[in-house]
């Protein structure tokens, strides 16, 4: 099995740039998000839908019949989408931009514990139980949110059969992904979680990976620091196991890093 070099040794290793900064290519003013917003409301890229919907494509009525119903919601950086315990009426889903979920700290401070780029859903549960949401979202800057009342949704999806499958799926993937993050966070220790959120989001063949977040935001889903974050990266590069090229991540030895993120 390949092994990594100890910390000591990989402490003067410089990260490129584009992982040592916190701010990334510079966002659409709010000004443009709600220039965007309006141009939206005469109809969502079926596309959104694709990726919102378990990757299925939606029929041109059933597309319409939604965006019929959709609000959409322009918010800037450091707005809050909305708070724990609130009461949840709507699904809420961010098209376009980047929203963080976790927790309102005593002194207003948020505290991130993953983010969500659109398209992607925030909450696509609680307003089904008539709950409140279970977790704080801010954007992390500007971004654009769809909204869909549930209480015009339900007849919506009795009346369309195969568009109530799609949310099922969607909902169904949503769970299956939390599940899967919270298990890691329970049977993995640090290293093996970074490995493996790297094998997750490869492209193949190229055995590349996007880098989306800022440093901060990949740490909070890692739950680990990002000085933490930058060690581990380092020491993964010193053992020749990856590559970091601007903004995304090579990885060189799949075998190794598969055994690493098992053992």
């Amino acid at each position: 099995m390949h092994r990594l070099p100890d910390p000591s040794a990989v402490e003067s290793f410089v990260l490129p740039a584009a992982l040592r900064s916190k701010a990334r290519p510079s966002q659409a003013s709010p000004r443009a998000v709600a220039a965007s917003a309006a141009k939206a409301q005469s109809g969502i890229k079926a596309e959104h839908w694709l990726q919102l919907l378990g990757g299925q494509a939606v029929a041109d009525s059933e597309m319409r019949a939604l965006t019929e119903l959709v609000r959409l919601r322009p918010v800037v950086a450091a707005e809050s989408v909305f708070r724990s315990q609130t009461r949840a009426d709507h699904v809420i889903a961010v098209l376009d931009g980047v929203v963080g979920l976790g927790s309102i700290g005593p002194q207003g401070q948020f505290h991130l514990e993953r983010s969500a780029h659109g398209p992607a859903w925030l909450d696509i549960s609680s307003a089904w139980v008539g709950q409140g949401h279970t977790q704080d979202a801010q954007a992390m800057g500007p971004a654009l949110l769809l909204e869909l009342p549930v209480k015009s949704l339900r007849p919506l999806l009795h009346r369309y059969p195969d568009l109530q499958d799609r949310f099922m799926l969607a909902l169904a993937q949503t769970v299956q992904s939390l599940t899967g993050a919270t298990h890691d966070l329970m049977a993995k220790d640090a290293q093996k979680r970074l490995i493996s959120w790297l094998l997750q989001r490869m492209a193949a063949p190229a055995g590349e990976v996007a880098l989306r977040e800022r440093k901060r935001e990949l740490a909070a889903q890692l739950a680990i620091t990002p000085e933490t974050l930058s060690r581990l990266l380092r020491q993964l590069m010193a053992a020749g196991l990856i590559e970091v090229k601007g903004y995304s991540i090579k990885l060189l030895k799949l075998a190794d890093l598969r055994a690493l993120a098992q053992a």
